[in-house]
């Protein structure tokens, strides 16, 4: 489902002769690629330490995952609040997940397990925890987020690509508005990339090989009127060393091999699975890989809103019952196969949606909305791991010790990426805005 291409045929295509230019030479996310050159430049000023190729890939459980019915479970509890599932022992001992976690919990010494993230300035968007900023809050009124920008924006800015040639941001979500926040008032700059559409904007015209674009002359013979009306396109002469870089990019076919699924061997495409957010973790993997600093994952809009059987997505045993074997499944080969590479102390992995979902069953047979707690999953980073960091009430519906607040989500994410957490950036008014508000510190937990 995404970009792939036979290696028979190094011909890739584009919708027209005017494709470089007229869409600001393949804009991807709305961003024209000599901007993009442009952006990782000025970026590279901001970058205050890279220390080496650190990544992030963080997977939206888009409507408010049910944490009693996943990684919090309360065996003890009434029926209406331990809900239909049994509990299994997991790799740390005496903690149990819920039983259609079988092997997330065989990897659980791999994992952190927060049980007390604080979600009470969070609604039903991914606008606060995206954010990592209990300032950044759905209003409703036309100015949601307040500006605020999400944590992967913050990366595009203050640390960049970990490869030039690769956007810093890359979203992989099917509902845009819906599962992915954006860079608020720091600008669309640093807005992720659409990878989903992201496939065919890297191409050239049908029947021109790569290997004989690499002479600007041959462009210009071989593209017809496109290469007559280069030398006099303002655009293309205002931004000539970032439109080269352009060039550069597309000739190098690094973002079309980034995109290349097919290239990935039989035996991890069936370890990943063929689910949606399954996909999108293989690909996730292999943009990171190729020098992409974060990534947001989504499998599709709201389908953990398990509010009953009478809405879309249904109550918890027939709504969320079959959705847990495919987010089981996919963080197992993706932290197996990170590790296999070498890559998981580089790669920061987080599992979370925008809160929890209510200690008690109602009468349609689901959970609903609850912002005083959810539960998350870390792994990678070069973190601690092998352990459960908080707690909650025996009913699930309050933090009990440890509460992690938004806020230090994010100082752990930038601090992992080496982003200076007394940074600031500049709103439209020319204040500058703390990059971690509201005294947010590291978890300390995790190391």
């Amino acid at each position: 489902m995404f970009g792939t291409s036979s290696r028979s045929n190094p011909l890739i295509s584009v919708p027209s002769r005017r494709w470089f230019l007229q869409t600001g030479l393949s804009a991807i996310g709305g961003l024209g690629l000599p901007q993009l050159m442009q952006l990782q430049a000025t970026s590279a000023d901001d970058v205050t330490n890279k220390g080496g190729k650190k990544s992030v890939i963080l997977f939206w459980l888009s409507g408010g995952p049910s944490h009693i019915d996943m990684w919090d479970p309360k065996p003890d509890a009434p029926t209406e609040i331990r809900g239909p599932y049994r509990t299994i022992s997991t790799a740390i001992p005496s903690v149990h997940f819920s039983e259609h976690l079988p092997l997330q919990a065989s990897i659980a010494d791999k994992l952190s397990v927060i049980r007390s993230v604080d979600c009470s300035a969070s609604n039903h968007t991914p606008i606060t925890m995206q954010a990592g900023n209990p300032l950044a809050r759905r209003t409703n009124d036309g100015k949601d987020g307040g500006g605020y920008p999400s944590m992967g924006s913050i990366a595009a800015k203050f640390r960049g690509a970990n490869d030039p040639d690769l956007p810093p941001f890359v979203g992989l979500a099917d509902s845009w508005a819906a599962d992915v926040w954006e860079s608020g008032h720091m600008g669309s700059d640093f807005s992720p990339v659409k990878g989903n559409e992201l496939k065919g904007k890297f191409a050239m015209p049908p029947g021109i090989e790569v290997g004989r674009m690499q002479d600007r002359a041959d462009i210009r013979r071989q593209l017809d009127s496109f290469g007559r009306r280069i030398e006099n396109d303002r655009t293309l002469n205002q931004t000539d060393r970032f439109t080269q870089q352009a060039y550069d990019l597309v000739l190098s076919g690094k973002v079309q091999k980034a995109f290349n699924v097919d290239e990935e061997s039989a035996e991890t495409k069936a370890a990943y699975g063929t689910e949606s957010i399954a996909q999108k973790a293989l690909l996730a993997r292999r943009l990171v890989e190729s020098g992409v600093s974060f990534v947001l994952v989504s499998g599709a809009w709201g389908y953990f809103d398990h509010h009953g059987d009478n809405v879309r997505w249904m109550g918890i045993e027939k709504g969320l019952t079959p959705l847990l074997p495919r987010v089981d499944r996919t963080l197992y080969a993706l932290v197996n196969d990170l590790e296999t590479r070498g890559m998981l102390d580089d790669t920061l992995v987080l599992m979370m949606g925008e809160f929890g979902r209510s200690p008690v069953i109602n009468k349609e047979a689901g959970r609903d909305h609850w912002t005083n707690v959810m539960s998350m999953v870390v792994a990678g980073g070069g973190l601690n791991h092998g352990q459960v960091i908080g707690s909650t009430d025996r009913r699930g519906g309050a933090i009990e010790s440890n509460p992690v607040r938004p806020q230090d989500l994010a100082a752990t994410t930038f601090r992992h990426l080496g982003i200076d957490l007394n940074a600031h950036w500049v709103n439209n008014q020319g204040r500058p805005i703390p990059i971690v508000p509201e005294g947010g510190r590291p978890i300390p937990e995790l190391g």
